[in-house]
């Protein structure tokens, strides 16, 4: 997998087979150079300036927000520029040869292995689940193994990155699966009059009850409200607000300015 030192334009959470990496083959094409980096290579690159763009996952429909969330939050100036869901139609991936009879390890992220869980149960209940840091390295060990008692849970892109075969498709596809990745880029998009923008306010419980009636006063529509630890006091947080609206409509321009301290993550189209 490629290290910080590497330029990389567009970059993703590698390696190559995760869902991250078709969430940037379904954004950008198949045409335009994208690079996999790992989770603290990824923040590096961003935050140095070599990526212009990554591509993160942050929440699921299964698990609510990822581990990735909080790097983002860490990071000094992240610019949220795209946001992007797809329902997640896993692949049972294996090598040549392999049959359902064959699989004793199943092999995937834990999130993957939370959201394909009734498929499990039903088809293969007696498959050991192991974790791996993603989907694409669980194919790639796979591939590595030669194995017909392993297989791995992941995209379909992930057979013909590692030369493997589906044993079964479109696992658990439908709207109780769905992961949402932001974009992170440097340029704030232009309004297109239906956009959202994600705040971040870190407070008490308090500060929110004032942060949130503040935003509603203004007229703001809010959507959705995520906590995440301060990692400074038990009792203050970090909480993600997504709101209707963009940060140069006159309205939410406004009212920031009576919320001192909220950050800007980004304001970008709104597609889901």
């Amino acid at each position: 997998m490629s290290r910080p030192d590497t330029p990389a334009k567009i970059a993703y959470l590698g390696p190559a087979g995760t869902w991250s990496h078709q969430a940037c083959l379904d954004l950008f094409g198949r045409h335009t150079a994208i690079t996999p980096l790992d989770k603290e290579a990824l923040f590096a690159a961003y935050a140095s300036g070599q990526a212009d763009k990554i591509c993160v996952p942050v929440i699921t429909s299964t698990v609510g927000v990822t581990p990735y969330l909080d790097p983002i939050l860490a990071l000094p100036a992240p610019c949220i520029v795209a946001e992007y869901a797809r329902q997640l139609d896993y692949s049972l991936l294996a090598n040549r040869g392999a049959t359902l009879d064959d699989i004793r390890n199943v092999l995937a992220h834990p999130i993957a292995h939370a959201e394909v869980k009734p498929w499990m149960d039903r088809v293969l209940p007696h498959a050991g689940r192991v974790h791996t840091a993603t989907n694409g390295a669980a194919a790639q060990e796979v591939a590595r193994s030669g194995s017909l008692a392993m297989a791995s849970m992941g995209p379909r892109v992930g057979a013909a990155v590692y030369g493997l075969v589906s044993l079964a498709d479109g696992i658990e596809q439908g709207p109780h699966n769905v992961t949402r990745w932001w974009v992170l880029g440097r340029e704030t998009p232009a309004p297109t009059g239906h956009d959202k923008s994600t705040l971040c306010v870190e407070t008490d419980d308090e500060g929110l009850s004032t942060a949130l009636a503040t935003l509603v006063k203004g007229g703001i529509r809010l959507l959705t409200v995520y906590e995440r630890p301060s990692r400074r006091s038990l009792d203050t947080h970090r909480y993600v607000i997504d709101v209707a609206g963009h940060r140069g409509d006159a309205a939410l321009a406004d009212v920031l300015t009576h919320c001192p301290g909220t950050r800007v993550l980004g304001s970008y189209p709104r597609t889901c």
